[in-house]
């Protein structure tokens, strides 16, 4: 089954509590994972940042709704028990707990009532929502990162042959490639075929070389003759590794040749050469940062 939304779990977690065992979120989660009968996949599946397991940020957040509504209580370091309004509420509703049914505990929405986070749920029902704030984050930062890789393959496609081939050194040293840009320079766009081609140092000492292929293309597909191509040209450059780059993308038969060969040879895409461009800040800028943060619990647990 799906995971549960953190608004679902609120009711079953209360429910464990009501035992009166003093529990941490590890130990909620474990109960969780038992009762919903989750698979090691489900509990695994991490969120879009890979920073956190998607059910550990959904426990945590239920328990944090029950706990800002006095219905549960933190007793220590990451520690949760039941509280006696956390009991009568079990009693007297028999319906699910959800965000909008805690809104008639006054600790609740005294917390809340100034947050951004409510003057939004006006336009939205607070009943069906079903990712948690880390979610809601993450996932509008995917759209607005997807955006920007989209807008960045356009620019790319407007530019000069001349520039493209600047750009790709510019990424290749970026990511640690290529020694310095004065190198990388000096060996990657000789071709003039509005492609580049050349070879660069893996490393600073130069200990060893990648042959490196780009092609700017639209949305011609690059095909296992072309890649085939590029990798017998390794051997006469004395490399055996290689980049093949395009703005566009490559063709199945393309994907798995490179995975049948004992020649290492990487292939990025548009889409992947986008990522990889936003990723080591080549032809994008910083707009606005927010650094979310989360209570460091060994601290307030120091004497």
């Amino acid at each position: 089954m799906p995971i549960p939304t953190y608004q679902e779990l609120m009711t079953p977690i209360l429910n464990l509590a009501s035992d009166g065992a003093v529990r941490t979120l590890s130990d909620y989660e474990e109960l969780v994972v038992q009762q919903f009968k989750l698979t090691e996949e489900e509990r695994s599946q991490m969120l879009d940042s890979g920073r956190q397991r998607r059910l550990r940020n959904r426990v945590n957040w239920a328990i944090s709704d029950l706990t800002r509504s006095g219905l549960m209580d933190r007793t220590g370091r990451g520690v949760t028990l039941i509280t006696e309004q956390g009991r009568r509420e079990l009693g007297d509703n028999p319906g699910p707990i959800t965000r909008a049914s805690l809104k008639k505990y006054p600790e609740f929405t005294q917390k809340d009532k100034q947050s951004e986070r409510d003057r939004t749920e006006q336009t939205r029902d607070p009943t069906t929502e079903k990712e948690t704030p880390d979610e809601l984050l993450e996932s509008n930062y995917t759209l607005v990162r997807h955006k920007l890789a989209q807008d960045i393959i356009e620019q790319v496609m407007k530019a000069t042959p001349i520039f493209f081939e600047k750009l790709v050194v510019d990424l290749l040293v970026a990511m640690g490639y290529g020694g310095s840009r004065k190198d990388a320079g000096e060996t990657v766009g000789q071709s003039g075929d509005g492609g580049i081609d050349g070879v660069i140092k893996e490393d600073r000492l130069g200990l060893d070389l990648v042959l490196v292929q780009a092609k700017r293309y639209t949305d011609a597909v690059v095909g296992r003759p072309a890649v085939q191509a590029f990798v017998g040209s390794l051997e006469g450059e004395r490399a055996r590794k290689g980049v093949f780059i395009t703005t566009s993308s490559f063709s199945k038969d393309a994907q798995a040749y490179v995975k049948s060969i004992g020649t290492r040879v990487v292939l990025i895409d548009g889409e992947q050469l986008a990522e990889y461009m936003i990723d080591f800040g080549v032809g994008v800028t910083d707009v606005v940062s927010y650094h979310v943060k989360r209570v460091d619990i060994g601290y307030f647990g120091e004497e």
